[in-house]
């Protein structure tokens, strides 16, 4: 009876279950801490990656990237991590289910987390690395930025020491222009320098040469210049081979006349008048290329012009020997004579005549002098020496005749002659130009 109303009992499990049973559930235990763990450096990974992101905060955008990268493979371990955990639960399940295989799958998903724990880890020492190459490029970006800074201000101190002198430029303009307006308002007429391709072309058209000494002789219009080159050259005006004369301007262009005596190694040129309408006072020296001659002879008449002081200022400026001549002098002591009274008609004893002549030449010289020295003055320039003479005398002189009525002819052609011989004897930058 007992027998017969009783439930049969359920066979106990052999050791062999047992054993598998406590394997599975070990396995089972042991992924779930694999689990637990994983969560662990996943939270420790979350924190690695929000320090690293703190300190590349100044980075350049190489290291934000680089952290962003991070950052996004960690959700992907995170999210393998969840798989493995699920995996891990159907590995338990399936372990109650099936010990045999749930161990299996068990120890193959263990290995599998150890996988990704692996990787994990390279990525973790893989971002690390990636944020100090974004700090070692922060550090050269400073270090270029700081040389770059350095430059710009080298560059603006350059600028400003730039400016400053721009300015001191200006303001020397400004006052050179100011100065120039000046001297333009008071009549002084701007200086211009040749340059040298004119210079040389200038005694090419003088036809300059090394073994001769060049003088010039220039003035006014209808001043007597090439009465007076006759002279030098001990020629009267009608006489052959004589430079033409005459009232009106009869040189229109540079005369060259060579010296007839080959002993005075000297040439004439016959310098077109100034003042004309062919040639502007201001422009005279220039436009005449007088600043390649050894020495000029300024010659006036009846007045001092500012053409002739124009021409001193320059001979100055080239270091040009220069002669101030006031010619005719027989003319003027004969026209003074006869505001003395003297006339030529009358039967006067002769020392009667040669006190008369005594005392206008004494007042034609003095008047002379005196008006030079006024002319110099007024323009500021120093006083020199004005030879008075005639240009008969001067023949005279030259043929080395017994000239009567000698003033300063004598002189003269001793001055040039001697100035000719220093002068060609003195080194080459010495001499003008």
């Amino acid at each position: 009876m007992g027998s017969c109303g009783s439930r049969p009992e359920k066979p106990n499990p052999s050791i062999e279950e047992i054993k598998a049973r406590q394997k599975a559930e070990a396995a089972a235990a042991q992924a779930k801490k694999d689990v637990e763990a994983a969560r662990e450096r996943i939270a420790e990974l979350n924190r690695l990656h929000q320090r690293m992101r703190e300190e590349a905060t100044a980075a350049e955008q190489a290291a934000f990237q680089a952290a962003e990268a991070a950052r996004a493979q960690a959700q992907r371990e995170r999210e393998t991590m969840a798989e493995a955990e699920r995996a891990a639960n159907e590995a338990r399940l399936l372990a109650e289910a099936a010990a045999r295989t749930a161990s299996a799958e068990a120890q193959q998903r263990a290995a599998e987390a150890e996988e990704e724990r692996k990787r994990t880890a390279a990525v973790q020492e893989q971002a690390k690395r990636d944020v100090q190459a974004a700090q070692e490029q922060a550090k050269k970006l400073q270090e270029v930025a700081d040389e770059e800074k350095k430059k710009a201000t080298a560059a603006q101190e350059a600028a400003n020491l730039s400016k400053k002198v721009a300015e001191e430029q200006v303001k020397a303009a400004n006052a050179a222009k100011e100065e120039a307006e000046r001297k333009l308002k008071e009549g002084i007429q701007p200086v211009v320098t040749p340059t040298p391709k004119e210079v040389r072309t200038a005694k090419q058209r003088v036809q300059y040469r090394e073994d001769l000494f060049h003088f010039a002789v220039v003035g006014v219009a209808g001043g007597g210049k090439s009465s007076l080159i006759n002279a030098f050259c001990g020629l009267r005006n009608n006489d052959a081979g004589a430079a033409a004369t005459g009232i009106i301007e009869t040189t229109l262009a540079i005369a060259r006349i060579p010296h007839p005596n080959a002993e005075y190694p000297l040439v004439w040129y016959d310098i077109p008048g100034a003042g004309t309408l062919k040639v502007p006072d201001w422009q005279y020296f220039n436009a005449q290329g007088l600043y390649v001659f050894d020495g000029i002879i300024i010659l006036f008449d009846n007045r001092f012009t500012m053409t002739d002081i124009a021409i001193l200022i320059n001979c100055r400026r080239f270091k040009i020997p220069t002669y101030i001549v006031r010619s005719k002098a027989d003319q003027h002591i004969s026209n003074i004579m006869t505001d003395m009274g003297y006339d030529s008609n009358d039967d006067e004893d002769e020392g009667q005549k040669k006190r008369l002549y005594q005392a206008a030449r004494q007042q034609f010289i003095q008047q002379t002098r005196q008006s030079v020295n006024n002319n110099l003055e007024n323009a500021n320039i120093p006083d020199q020496r004005v030879y008075i003479l005639s240009n008969k005398t001067m023949i005279g002189v030259v043929k080395r005749k017994q000239a009567k009525n000698v003033i300063d002819e004598i002189e003269l052609l001793n001055d040039l002659i001697q100035e000719a011989q220093t002068r060609r004897g003195r080194p080459d930058d010495e001499v003008a130009m």
